[in-house]
């Protein structure tokens, strides 16, 4: 079975969502004997966003790392993604990331019906961490786009580990990232 981890903050070892995904692959490593993980740090690493010379194909070390960021995504059985909310969306450098997994033909294809996803039977858990409170405010960007992306890849068990408020206090972080690491720590499903 193979993990991707994935982290996107620009915080370091004061990231929050880096503290999640870092316990949640962790918490797969010690259920699931010779589980392989792949890691990338969008923040140490980041892969360029796509442009035109992207798209042209004119640039062969971009092209070859672009693959390989999808080879690591088709690859996996579970990705675990740190998505903390940058001014009520994900990073920037998911988002690049993101782009270079929705290829048509690889992730997706269009049909007569519409859009079929290519990418199904994979589970993603994403460590999504917010400053404040923004799940029934209408502030929530990042966990529905999200949520849609991975739907149009075919992927529809998406698990959500949140931990809200976390720049409302000192103790409301602790509340809140207390919270979330009571929902990694329930057991894996079976089939893990």
């Amino acid at each position: 079975m193979k993990l991707l981890h994935i982290d996107s903050s620009i915080l370091g070892q004061q990231s929050a969502s880096r503290e999640l995904s870092a316990a949640i692959t962790a918490r797969w490593q010690d259920a699931v004997p010779g589980l392989q993980v792949t890691y990338r740090d969008l923040d140490a690493a980041p892969l360029p966003h796509v442009s035109g010379r992207s798209l042209a194909g004119t640039d062969a070390t971009e092209g070859d790392e672009a693959a390989r960021a999808l080879q690591e995504f088709l690859d996996a059985d579970v990705v675990v993604i740190g998505a903390p909310m940058y001014n009520f969306g994900i990073p920037s450098t998911l988002k690049a990331w993101i782009d270079r997994l929705a290829v048509a033909g690889k992730t997706f294809h269009y049909t007569a019906n519409g859009p079929e996803g290519l990418a199904g039977g994979k589970k993603v858990i994403l460590a999504s961490t917010r400053g404040g409170f923004h799940q029934q405010s209408g502030g929530d960007f990042q966990e529905p786009y999200l949520r849609y992306l991975f739907g149009f890849f075919g992927i529809t068990d998406v698990e959500i580990v949140r931990a809200e408020g976390l720049a409302v206090s000192p103790g409301q972080r602790v509340e809140g990232m207390a919270a979330a690491h009571l929902t990694i720590a329930t057991p894996l499903p079976k089939a893990a």
